[in-house]
């Protein structure tokens, strides 16, 4: 099972025994807000199966964020595949954290650890956030992540669209530094 450590966050694979924690997170209709909303333990269920399947088929996936201290899962941060988003095919770094993790910057730490992993040793040139426009927090650690917004996005079945925010791995280069460097 990979994990990523950062000072206060272990990102690791998930796994059928992180349902019940799962459900508190996705059972909120505020966490859930700006996402599919509120899920039920079937659909919970169904979610952690296709996180393994994208270990198996991609080597990375979404994670399960856990605090550090505490070992308590928090919420997700992790990679998405899209086969078509948009026209091409993207891949998407999203994070949803449990409402009593908010505002501490674990969203944050969490998904600039995903980044980097994407960027570093995956090797892959690009990477996309879709974010809903009213979701300031979110848009929030993306701008953080040095993401720019790029356009919006309409996406099957949403009733409006949503944000496209972007970043190219010389981006982050320049930003952050090189490889060698990290």
């Amino acid at each position: 099972m990979y994990f990523i450590k950062t000072e206060r966050l272990i990102l690791r694979e998930f796994g059928p025994l992180d349902a019940p924690a799962l459900e508190a997170i996705f059972g909120d209709v505020e966490v859930m807000k700006y996402g599919p909303g509120v899920q039920t333990p079937e659909q919970i269920a169904k979610w952690i199966d296709d996180c393994i399947q994208e270990y198996a088929r991609y080597e990375c996936g979404p994670w399960a964020v856990l605090e550090k201290s505490t070992h308590d899962l928090i919420g997700y941060c992790g990679l998405f595949h899209f086969a078509d988003l948009g026209g091409q095919a993207e891949v998407e770094l999203g994070y949803r954290l449990a409402r009593a993790s908010w505002g501490q910057g674990y969203a944050t730490e969490a998904a600039a650890a995903a980044r980097d992993y994407a960027f570093e040793a995956l090797g892959l040139d690009r990477l996309v956030s879709l974010i809903d426009p009213e979701n300031t927090a979110s848009l929030r650690v993306a701008q953080k992540l040095g993401m720019h917004f790029e356009r919006e996005i309409m996406l099957p079945g949403y009733s409006h669209p949503d944000q496209l925010y972007t970043i190219m791995k010389q981006q982050w280069r320049e930003k952050y530094g090189n490889d060698s460097e990290r």
